[in-house]
């Protein structure tokens, strides 16, 4: 998986205290909190639509990052899925988040839902959210899943870029996924399985989107495949755009095709809601 670093030189750093004034709204916002899990510091980056209005309600997309990247991937890369999740949040006037979801290597362990649900409390609390959409590359992909499998209450619609519905017989990063974990496979496989969406397929009762590529090796696209097919027969709101030779990544035109079959059925875009 590829590795992305930036240098922003335009950051300003944030507390939990994200108040802002209007000429705030244009710059990504740098945030940071102290995670009520273990009082680590965590961060998330933070973008407001160029039309937010502080008195009404906007939705939310939350962009979780591949293995190897952390919070800028989804805000700075022109990687097709990072400029196409940019592309359309924009157009349907989103509230847009990036966080490091505890650590390049995350997979959604433990640490990283609990920071994720306390980024939502967090946000919640300072705007008016009304939908939230979670979406993401690759783990960002697997991760997206794998939170909305245990808090589908929470999130609207999901759409998930080559990743895994299945860790019990993922085999890839392993090392990474144990530390994040807690363990291996065989030591807690009742935490696999708690974490593989593929086991939790009546709980996918929002729009769905998975993009998967025949030849991808580093996330093979069967787990996803096997979860469509058994959402369709629960959930007619779910989209598997698969293609047979493609490899590690979507393209532009199939990771906005993916975005919009999700905010079509969720949001009102900008332009027919005023």
């Amino acid at each position: 998986m590829s590795r992305f670093y930036f240098l922003v030189p335009f950051l300003v750093l944030f507390s939990t205290d994200i108040s802002l004034q209007a000429e705030d709204v244009s710059q990504p916002l740098d945030v940071r909190f102290t995670a009520r899990a273990d009082g680590s510091e965590q961060k998330y980056v933070l973008l407001l639509p160029p039309t937010f209005e502080a008195t009404r309600p906007h939705s939310l997309m939350i962009a979780l990052h591949g293995h190897g990247s952390d919070r800028w991937q989804f805000i700075k890369s022109p990687r097709a899925e990072c400029a196409a999740a940019r592309e359309v949040a924009a157009k349907y006037d989103m509230i847009y988040l990036s966080p490091d979801y505890r650590a390049t290597t995350s997979w959604m362990g433990p640490n990283a839902e609990a920071d994720l649900l306390q980024i939502l409390e967090e946000v919640k609390s300072k705007y008016t959210i009304d939908k939230t959409i979670l979406m993401g590359g690759s783990m960002g992909g697997s991760s997206a899943l794998t939170f909305t499998a245990l808090h589908p209450e929470l999130v609207q619609g999901v759409v998930a870029f080559n990743g895994t519905a299945n860790h019990l017989e993922y085999e890839r990063f392993q090392e990474f996924i144990t530390a994040s974990y807690g363990g291996t496979k065989v030591d807690i496989p009742e935490e696999y399985k708690r974490r593989s969406a593929e086991y939790w397929p009546e709980r996918f009762t929002m729009p769905i989107a998975m993009t998967t590529g025949g030849k991808d090796t580093l996330v093979p696209p069967e787990s996803c495949q096997r979860l469509a097919g058994i959402v369709k027969k629960l959930n007619p709101h779910c989209l598997l755009i698969h293609q047979p030779q493609g490899g590690h990544a979507t393209n532009q035109e199939d990771s906005i095709a993916a975005l919009e079959f999700v905010c079509q059925q969720v949001l009102k875009p900008v332009e027919s809601s005023r």
